[in-house]
């Protein structure tokens, strides 16, 4: 009997098999137990983490933008020095939009407002440097503004990384976690556009203007609007009254108020005007891509747009569109090939629009929209 009760001492109360189970149930008891009281502040702390990641490499850009505005300003001349204090401000600018409680009257309110800005900013590189000329001076203000998003980006998502860290909002930082990879996108592609702002390169966004200097190439223009060129070409038996911001510096004019100008000098004998612009590609698009449309393909505030819109339908002239596809990257940097090489093709639709839609004789207006940096005319 001694025996058996030393040799039962050697034996556990609970069999071998079944302890490991039984502790792999309780750590996957505490876990669930952990993970319930305790699971979201951790979510929180690795959406944190990510976030701070990606605020770092926006601080990185921003940083690398300014560098650049301020070298490139310092390589084309002399210059004052608080430069760098000048550079700043001007990345700390804010736009007020106009006061929307009573619309009446905001189309113009909006326009002086815009007018004043982009004045003030030209003003400011002339300041900057006094010897740089009108291409130069389009071209840094197209830099600075490109700078001023990045500083502005970061700005808007440091303050609601910081008020999620502050306040534990799991839902803040979870919407700033979800809308980071687009926002990373856009950065990067205005990061891009600094480079091609420096190098004075046609960028995505001018393929509407592109396809307007091919089309009045060799021709004699006139400016009929603040920084539009038009150009009178022949096309299938009839007049083309071709428009595009004054280049080759960084510009996109008014193309609104040349269209309305336009309207008024002939009082309204225009059978048609045709609008070629850049157009955002939906996923599964391939760049370059063109489709047609009606109305008036013109991005931005809408000031030119509304424009067109009411000279248009004073008159009553029907209005075509042909739009380039492109992805958020590529409208800001320097124009891809996939994009270039669609310039004939749409030379082609004008065409093909002209000829089934207007009789010979007929006069059309046909405005390439887009900045002009680095196009002529």
């Amino acid at each position: 009997m001694s025996n058996n009760v030393a040799g039962n001492t050697g034996q556990t109360l609970v069999p071998q098999d079944n302890l490991v189970g039984l502790i792999i149930q309780l750590t996957w008891f505490g876990f669930f137990v952990v993970y319930m009281f305790y699971g979201q502040r951790l979510q929180v702390k690795i959406m944190l983490k990510e976030i701070e990641n990606s605020l770092f490499r926006l601080k990185l850009i921003r940083d690398r933008g300014r560098q650049i505005a301020i070298s490139t300003i310092k390589q084309i001349g002399e210059t004052d020095d608080n430069l760098a204090a000048r550079v700043d401000r001007i990345l700390d600018h804010v736009f007020i939009t106009p006061v929307d409680i009573d619309p009446s009257g905001i189309i113009q309110r909006l326009e002086h407002v815009l007018d004043v800005r982009d004045f003030r900013l030209k003003d400011e590189v002339r300041l900057m440097v006094p010897e740089a000329d009108e291409i130069q001076i389009n071209n840094l203000a197209n830099m600075l503004e490109a700078a001023l998003v990045l500083n502005q980006i970061y700005k808007i998502v440091r303050h609601y990384y910081l008020t999620g860290k502050k306040t534990s909002s799991f839902y803040v930082i979870l919407q700033l976690q979800m809308i980071l990879p687009q926002i990373m996108k856009e950065s990067q592609a205005f990061a891009n556009a600094l480079t091609a702002f420096k190098a004075g390169q046609p960028i995505g966004d001018g393929i509407g203007a592109f396809v307007a200097a091919k089309l009045m190439h060799g021709k004699e223009g006139r400016e009929i609007a603040r920084d539009v060129i038009v150009s009178e070409v022949p096309i299938e038996g009839r007049t083309a009254y071709v428009l595009k911001a004054k280049g080759p510096g960084g510009n996109v004019g008014k193309p609104g108020e040349a269209v309305k100008q336009l309207l008024e000098e002939k009082e309204g004998k225009i059978a048609r005007i045709l609008v070629i612009d850049a157009a955002q590609k939906l996923e599964g698009e391939k760049p370059g891509e063109i489709v047609e449309g009606t109305g008036v393909a013109i991005g931005g505030p809408g000031v030119e747009k509304y424009k067109v819109e009411e000279i248009a339908t004073k008159y009553k002239v029907p209005l075509n569109a042909i739009l380039i596809k492109e992805g958020i990257g590529d409208v800001v940097s320097t124009m891809r090939k996939e994009i270039s090489d669609s310039v004939e093709e749409v030379l082609q639709r004008i065409r093909r629009i002209i000829r089934e839609n207007t009789k010979e004789g007929d006069c059309v207006i046909i405005a390439g929209i887009g900045n002009t940096m680095g196009i002529g005319q």
